[in-house]
């Protein structure tokens, strides 16, 4: 404490000397440079690349450069020391370059040199991400690798956009949703018709038949006979439908049995009910032909008046008009025996039921003979009797 004490007394006086006197006595130590402040008063100070007490000594240092050091060392405060000491962070190795400490993480460990070291993960590598803007990173085969995010478009490496922000950024079928472009159609509803697109929006309408918003969803009219009402009672293809429409000819009627449609013209008319009807004419009468085999069918009246088919057999021919006309045995007398005649078409006894009663019949050239017998009088076509016996006078 003493020797201290005595050492700055000693400073103390030295220094007031050496101001009263400035830099003239050289009041530096060895080696120092002096200057003198603006009142006169010396400083002392080591020169660059010197160390030490400037009123003492001062003395050259080890080094003013790093190339005054090994290749491993570097100049720092005038000394040769090592670079790397508490430099690098936990885990980091480093190594001197050209004087300059190098950081770095072992192999197999990665983080902040600077900082701490450790195992890698391979999803790391992502983290901070190298990728752009609106990007996703994923490491595969142990490399980041970048790509843009569901709805944007880009280069994932500088960054990523929307795809639009406007309808007018697509194409003309196309509209702006949710920052896509997308196909105008998609604005339809279920089961709707896409007619067209107009200045991006599309233009929908349900299909015929179906009910709905096109814009929201169209459904059948039905899908079953039971959701149908009475005026349409039959569901075909989920649609209401009445079966008789276009179902009948033209002028027919049609009446439901069930749900199947019976066709037939009106009472005044006549055709093909699954074709065409037309008021009927007299010749309708017989078209087709309603009499019987190769009867002749004639347009007339009934006893009412009314109009009707009048069925007869053609010359030559006999039997039942409606069911079946049979071609006659003669056309006349002389086709037949000299004892028949040709009655409605057939050789027969010309006398059968022609004379009168207890009257005889001949056949005389195919005509019946009728005389009454002997012993009888009258008109043999209707009575014979016998004749009336009178008293005969005997003469002696």
């Amino acid at each position: 404490m003493v020797k201290s004490t005595l050492f700055l007394i000693i400073v103390l006086v030295t220094a007031c000397r050496i101001s009263a006197q400035g830099c003239t006595r050289s009041p530096c130590g060895i080696g120092a440079m002096c200057y003198e402040t603006t009142g006169g008063r010396p400083v002392c100070s080591c020169p660059a690349g010197y160390s030490g007490n400037p009123l003492t000594q001062c003395r050259r240092s080890e080094c003013l450069d790093h190339i005054e050091c090994n290749g491993n060392k570097a100049c720092r405060n005038g000394n040769c020391i090592n670079p790397c000491s508490g430099v690098c962070g936990i885990n980091a190795n480093c190594e001197v370059r050209n004087h300059v400490p190098v950081c770095s993480c072992p192999r197999d460990m990665t983080g902040d040199p600077f900082e701490s070291c450790h195992i890698k993960d391979p999803e790391e590598l992502c983290h901070p991400s190298p990728c752009g803007s609106n990007t996703r990173c994923e490491v595969i085969n142990r490399v980041p690798t970048c790509s843009c995010l569901p709805g944007f478009i880009g280069s994932p490496l500088s960054g990523c956009r929307h795809e639009c922000e406007s309808d007018i950024e697509c194409g003309t079928r196309e509209f702006c949703s949710q920052f896509k472009c997308s196909n105008a159609c998609s604005q339809c509803g279920k089961g709707a018709t896409c007619n067209h697109v107009t200045h991006h929006r599309a233009v929908c309408e349900c299909p015929k038949g179906y009910i709905g918003s096109p814009y929201t969803e169209c459904r059948a009219e039905c899908y079953g006979d039971s959701e149908c009402p009475p005026e349409k009672p039959a569901c075909v293809y989920g649609i209401c439908r009445n079966p008789c429409d276009g179902s009948c000819g033209f002028n027919a009627n049609c009446k439901l049995k069930g749900l199947t449609p019976v066709c037939s013209c009106p009472r005044d008319m006549t055709g093909d009910p699954f074709v065409s009807c037309r008021l009927f004419t007299k010749e309708d009468l017989c078209n087709p032909n309603p009499c019987g085999l190769n009867a002749i069918c004639t347009p007339g009246y009934d006893r009412s008046n009314r109009e009707r088919p009048v069925c007869t057999c053609p010359a030559g021919y006999t039997g039942n008009a409606l069911s079946n006309c049979v071609k006659g045995e003669c056309q006349s007398d002389s086709t037949c025996g000299d004892d028949k005649a040709c009655i409605n078409y057939l050789c027969i006894d010309p006398c059968a039921g022609q004379c009168g009663t207890g009257a005889q019949c001949q056949v005389k050239r195919h005509i019946a003979v009728c005389t009454c017998p002997l012993g009888t009088e009258g008109d043999a076509l209707i009575l014979c009797r016998a004749t009336k016996s009178y008293p005969i006078a005997r003469y002696h």
